[in-house]
């Protein structure tokens, strides 16, 4: 897998122009208000998972359209004092799978909610349980694809109202201090978590890596991989629909969201990574908070001989030490 996007010296220094629609933040908002119609949590029951030292609840919370949306919120077992939290987000074609699977964060010391992904969960890990009713409009098979002529049904519309309304559902759950609220996510989840910086702005911190829908034009210059594979491939046969599908595009840049931003952010980059190329990663970082008037804590770590999987389990261990600094997490033993 050679090396392929900008040259190290380049991406450190890389600033790209956007084409951002005019209407970007007024359609971010009218979407969120409409979600906002909808009181966000509807349940949460406590499972039995096998595990001694976590308690898990299987939550459902109202997303997009008030759609429900399923997700395990999980929190050490014992006390009930207010704890810092991590809001989840999980990669493409992936669900919230079975409740014992994520546990870093919980040994931590976190709170930890993981959102299943509507309408996916169908390709990787162990399924999902959320619907998305509204998967009607025409599109390619994948969720990068559905609806993508048009803005309104556009999947990732109705993924990323559910993310941020997952920050509102954990804000709600018992044990969990609401001032001190993590988005976290790996490719389509860090575009997510991206996506809730924008958005969320009295997040307490954003950690994303190898974030999927950032430098979005570019990345489908670059790539035939999906996700991006799979719009490339749907405008193969829907020729001349381009200008279209690049105008819903627009509203889901990540780099977008990441000039509105204002949390403290850790980025993590494999420099090989042909699935979503670094380029991206880096326009997001470079150009995060500018809008916003923050001057946030900020750091990216690049991983240069590695790929999609980027650092790995060596740059988990960077977010956790990062994460415990931002939030004051107490080192005591939970």
């Amino acid at each position: 897998m050679p090396a392929f996007d900008l040259p190290p010296d380049a991406l450190e220094h890389y600033r790209p122009d956007l084409q951002e629609p005019a209407d970007f933040d007024e359609f971010w908002r009218d979407t969120l208000e409409e979600a906002a119609r909808h009181e966000v949590l509807v349940s949460a029951h406590p499972v039995e998972t096998g595990l001694r030292l976590t308690d898990t609840w299987d939550v459902t919370f109202r997303g997009f359209g008030g759609d429900p949306v399923r997700a395990w919120f999980s929190r050490p077992a014992g006390p009930r004092e207010a704890l810092p939290a991590v809001v989840e987000y999980a990669g493409y074609g992936r669900g919230r799978g079975l409740p014992h699977e994520r546990l870093t964060w919980v040994n931590a010391g976190y709170a930890h909610l993981l959102m299943d992904n509507r309408g996916q969960g169908d390709q990787y890990g162990n399924g999902g349980a959320t619907p998305d009713p509204h998967a009607t409009a025409p599109g390619g098979p994948g969720p990068a694809a559905r609806g993508l002529l048009s803005l309104g049904d556009y999947h990732y519309r109705r993924l990323i109202t559910d993310a941020v309304r997952a920050v509102e559902a954990i804000r709600t759950l018992p044990g969990v201090d609401a001032s001190r609220i993590a988005a976290v996510g790996n490719s389509q989840g860090g575009g997510l978590a991206l996506a809730v910086a924008g958005l969320v702005p009295d997040l307490a911190a954003t950690l994303v890596t190898a974030p999927f829908l950032c430098g979005i034009r570019r990345a489908l210059d670059l790539t035939d991989a999906a996700p991006y594979g799979e719009i490339t491939a749907y405008l193969s046969v829907h020729r001349g629909a381009e200008r279209a599908a690049y105008d819903t595009l627009a509203h889901m840049e990540g780099i977008s969201f990441a000039r509105r931003a204002r949390a403290p952010a850790h980025f993590g980059v494999g420099l090989r990574d042909m699935v979503c190329p670094p380029s991206g990663a880096y326009g997001a970082f470079n150009r995060y908070a500018e809008l916003s008037g923050a001057d946030p804590r900020k750091e990216i770590h690049p991983y240069p001989f590695n790929g999609h999987e980027g650092g790995d389990a060596v740059h988990v261990r960077r977010q956790l030490d990062w994460m415990a600094e931002v939030l004051g997490l107490d080192p005591r033993p939970v």
